[in-house]
């Protein structure tokens, strides 16, 4: 396998777990990245550019990252936050008056991002040309009854944060979310980074799709199952978890231009891995000259844990804080500040204020893993190692 980029002396552990990856977790074309301090340290990418071709994985190649997509986009309320335009402790209704329908009056900015609005379902699942029409799918939202007394539980809003987020966010500034990104953090720092694909930059995304899970004899992985439970409740047509993750149906294809496109700052972003690593970077610190994203107070609120424990969605237990996942045993970081988000099958980025890193993985081979990649999680031990 040849193994492109760079690696900063001291980082090789990373090239050695990234190409591991290839040899002995099936891995089939990805890339990598991390910043310390601001500084770049490892880059690298391999393998096809898509799942199912021979064309290489190209310096610039591009993947859709699923959830990893709504690590960028909680700095967008957090940011709001920042400049005095949005009260994290104001019901969601004082910006969207429409929302406070079917007993969700009381619903607060902060619970809506630590994912205890209680509304990770509908009772109506939304066709994919509804999804991806932002006034349609907030309007159902809006009206949708939550599955729990909001603020007494949080579960998982798997795609309904998609919705959720993009509401509150046109309401305050005017804009859509993924405008607001482009022009406010994507652009400002470099990044190759889309929540809204441009159809100019398509040509660069690569294809993804299922991979075989394979694991190296000693990987920690095998010495994880997913307990009954877990295993029960995707099963279960009527459970809240099978109901979240299938809140558009048919299940979209993930590869179609026109979901790319989409708008869904909970499951759709396109970014390359050196975009993930250095827009986490920038919420740490200053980035090449750019300012930093967050000022201290605003990345101690991305570090604060606002929800954990039992998880009625992943049914497992979950630690959440206002919109990004942070360390636990669900979703190994890098250790007890770290913040950020993975992917379900793969992608991760986040940051670790203790350490001054910042991780972005983004990959075409998708498992079925939810939180805890086992590819992405070889490479974090890496780092680790690397400190």
């Amino acid at each position: 396998m040849d193994v492109r980029g760079t690696v900063a002396a001291g980082f090789e552990p990373v090239r050695d777990a990234f190409l591991r990856n290839f040899e002995q977790r099936g891995e089939r074309g990805a890339a990598v990245a991390v910043y310390r301090d601001g500084s770049k340290v490892v880059d690298l990418w391999a393998g096809t550019r898509d799942v199912d071709g021979e064309a290489p994985w190209a310096v610039d190649t591009a993947q859709i990252v699923r959830s990893a997509t709504k690590g960028v986009a909680a700095a967008v309320p957090l940011l709001l936050h920042q400049r005095g335009l949005l009260d994290l402790d104001a019901p969601v209704a004082t910006y969207w008056p429409e929302f406070k329908a079917a007993g969700k009056e009381r619903v607060t900015v902060r619970q809506l991002l630590a994912h205890r609005a209680g509304v990770p379902v509908l009772d109506r699942p939304l066709t994919l040309a509804e999804a991806v029409d932002l006034p349609t799918a907030t309007a159902a939202i809006a009206a949708q009854a939550p599955a729990w007394e909001p603020g007494t539980a949080h579960g998982y809003h798997a795609h309904t944060f998609s919705w959720l987020l993009a509401g509150l966010v046109h309401r305050v500034t005017g804009r859509t979310i993924g405008r607001w990104v482009a022009e406010e953090i994507a652009r400002p720092l470099g990044l190759d980074l889309w929540i809204g694909l441009p159809g100019d930059e398509a040509h660069r995304v690569g294809r993804i799709g299922p991979v075989e899970e394979k694991e190296p004899a000693d990987s920690p992985a095998l010495r994880l199952r997913p307990k009954p439970a877990v295993t029960a409740a995707y099963q279960d047509p009527q459970s809240l978890t099978r109901r979240a993750f299938g809140v558009i149906d048919p299940r979209p294809d993930e590869n179609d231009p026109v979901y790319q496109a989409a708008e869904l700052p909970g499951s759709a972003g396109v970014a390359t891995a050196r975009a993930l690593a250095r827009f986490y970077a920038a919420t740490l610190g200053p980035v090449d000259g750019s300012p930093r994203l967050f000022a201290p107070a605003t990345l101690a609120l991305a570090r604060t844990e606002e929800s954990a424990g039992p998880d009625r969605v992943l049914v497992v237990g979950t630690r959440f804080g206002l919109g990004h996942m942070l360390h636990g045993p669900a979703s190994p970081l890098l250790g007890p500040g770290s913040f950020g988000h993975p992917g379900r099958g793969g992608s991760l980025g986040f940051a670790d204020p203790d350490s001054g890193i910042s991780f972005g993985y983004v990959t075409n081979g998708m498992r079925k893993t939810v939180t805890a990649d086992p590819r992405a999680q070889a490479l974090v031990r890496a780092v680790r190692a690397s400190l």
